[in-house]
């Protein structure tokens, strides 16, 4: 199991990146697959997943409305599509998954999950 996060960079207040995570080892369908966040000096958080028990997506309460998680299985991807970007969004950004069916009371914590990518870069300043 491999995944490799990329897209993070310098954005301004409202802008939009989009994060892609590259994936191996594992069908997109069979595990549950999330994005994380962790700011300077705070806790790694939640901020989105598809999980392999529904199929559905799950998303932190801050980011609701503005971020967007898709996967792509013929290209074994999962994307973040973030837009309205705020200076409160900048972290290093990785992605995860578990071979858990993750839901909503259990998607958004990282002990549940066990294969982590390296982290991108988001800065959200003018």
């Amino acid at each position: 199991v491999q995944l490799q996060a990329s897209g993070g960079g310098l954005v301004q207040p409202g802008g939009s990146l989009r994060l892609s995570c590259a994936t191996s080892g594992f069908s997109l369908d069979s595990r549950t697959i999330g994005w994380f966040r962790q700011a300077p000096g705070k806790e790694r958080e939640g901020v989105s997943c598809i999980s392999s028990r529904d199929g559905m997506p799950y998303y932190a309460d801050s980011v609701r409305g503005r971020f967007t998680i898709s996967k792509d299985n013929a290209k074994n991807a999962v994307y973040l599509q973030m837009n309205s970007l705020k200076p409160d969004d900048s972290a290093v950004y990785y992605c995860a998954t578990s071979p858990l069916p993750l839901g909503d009371r259990s998607w958004y914590i990282p002990m549940n999950f066990g294969s982590w990518g390296q982290g991108t870069q988001v800065t959200v300043s003018s």
